[in-house]
């Protein structure tokens, strides 16, 4: 008796078993992080002098009018930040202020972060600081009156700043300085630019890189010719400083687009 029970419990353990071999078994659950919606963009601006890179103190250069000069300070704002695509839609930086310094290397690179996903053809940004923030007491950041961009006298940005020599200044010691400002009315020297892009610039929750060229020697040349002669110094608001910032208008390229 014994033995035939000892007989069944076996069968049945062995019917369990093949059963439960049988049973489907379910797939296992995989877990998809929905897509970023948005990524970002690495700027990364380079200061050259027509086809040379610009080397402050030794680096030797020739304006369109012939002068020679080097260079000792080069400074400048880029501000609101604007990407564009085809259809006419922007996506705009916010607290989208910036000083670049050739002194200083770690500023001419910066991050524009969450910009939506889309493909973007051109960007715009302003050179200088718009007349709202100039108007605006102190600030932080790029803004600090203490970065060496700000006149007390005149309480306003100086939205680009070039310093350097020249054997044609007649200033003492053939010195070249060029401060650029004025927000307001007819001698602004803020100057709006827009720039194509090489290809486009993919956003699909990635970070893409954008390199930005400045072409120093266009600061003196293609729209008005500068002859560091008769001009080689400008530190206030009027009609040279115009000049200026028109030839400036034209020294921004994007130069590259890529992961």
């Amino acid at each position: 008796m014994n033995k035939l029970i000892k007989t069944a419990t076996v069968l049945s353990f062995a019917v369990i078993t093949a059963l439960s071999s049988c049973k489907k078994k379910e797939d296992p659950v995989i877990i998809v992080d929905p897509p970023n919606p948005s990524g970002s963009v690495h700027m990364e601006f380079f200061n050259k002098v027509g086809g040379d890179m610009l080397i402050l103190n030794t680096g030797q250069y020739q304006n369109q009018n012939g002068d020679t000069f080097n260079v000792t300070k080069f400074n400048y704002f880029i501000t609101n930040i604007k990407l564009n695509k085809a259809d006419g839609t922007q996506f705009t930086e916010t607290e989208s202020y910036h000083l670049l310094k050739q002194s200083n290397p770690s500023s001419m690179t910066f991050d524009i972060a969450e910009v939506p996903n889309g493909t973007y053809k051109s960007v715009t940004f302003m050179i200088g600081v718009d007349s709202l923030r100039n108007s605006s007491g102190a600030q932080t950041g790029a803004l600090d009156v203490n970065n060496d961009m700000y006149w007390d006298w005149n309480s306003g940005y100086i939205m680009m700043k070039m310093e350097g020599s020249s054997s044609s200044s007649t200033q003492g010691g053939g010195l070249l300085q060029f401060h650029m400002g004025g927000f307001s009315g007819a001698n602004s020297v803020l100057r709006t630019v827009t720039l194509t892009f090489p290809q486009d610039l993919v956003i699909n929750g990635n970070e893409q890189h954008m390199h930005v060229t400045a072409n120093l020697l266009k600061m003196f040349g293609d729209i008005n010719i500068i002859d560091f002669a008769t001009l080689s110094a400008v530190h206030m608001p009027g009609a040279n400083a115009k000049k200026i910032a028109d030839n400036y208008q034209q020294m921004f390229s994007v130069t590259a687009i890529g992961e």
